[in-house]
């Protein structure tokens, strides 16, 4: 399937339950925001993309910026990913040194340690990929209140997701959430007031 088909097949895929999964998103992160963003984030057992285990206890002690996606994704990931690789070049190199940009698939099935490895290399040079098993990814899915369903059983098949960029506390908790196509600059410059 060309590209183009992909991104057609994309516009037509089933979006109802997703608009469902939006709301109760954006209710929860709104709780989350304000209560200390305990209800987003937690526990979770990956790989990142130089095959190596890792749990959210490595991430502890820097901000996050997550992003969960999909490396056959058409234009929705790769253009939230180029988003926040350029907000990440225009925050304060002081308080980006202390940021780990994480990209986490939702496409275990076809996203392996090496196919993430090679596409992260795409975006901004700290990106770390994480894929696991089909039940990791679901436990980490949940943990971040994410939505992703296949939108068919060709061997083609698109993803629809959510897509949000989320800011997480060096404790592992949520800071704030970013929309699908954020400009750069702002999403830059809402991190740098929250970053600190």
């Amino acid at each position: 399937m060309t590209l183009n088909a992909r991104a057609r097949h994309y516009s037509t895929a089933r979006f109802s339950g997703a608009i469902l999964v939006l709301t109760v998103f954006l209710s929860c992160s709104a709780i989350a925001e304000k209560s200390g963003g305990e209800l987003i984030g937690g526990a979770f057992n990956l790989l990142n993309h130089h095959n190596e285990p890792v749990t959210e206890k490595d991430f502890l002690g820097k901000f996050m910026l997550v992003y969960f996606g999909y490396t056959y994704c058409p234009d929705v990931c790769p253009t939230d990913l180029q988003i926040m690789s350029e907000a990440l070049r225009m925050v304060d190199p002081a308080i980006a040194r202390d940021i780990t940009p994480v990209f986490v698939s939702i496409d275990p099935e076809r996203d392996t340690v090496a196919l993430m490895a090679q596409y992260i290399r795409h975006f901004h040079k700290n990106l770390i990929g994480l894929t696991g098993t089909v039940d990791q990814v679901r436990a980490i899915k949940s943990k971040y209140r994410v939505y992703s369903a296949k939108s068919d059983n060709t061997a083609n098949y698109l993803v629809d997701h959510t897509a949000y960029t989320y800011l997480m506390n060096k404790d592992g908790t949520l800071l704030k959430h970013f929309n699908h196509a954020l400009p750069p600059e702002k999403m830059a410059k809402q991190i740098m007031a929250l970053a600190r």
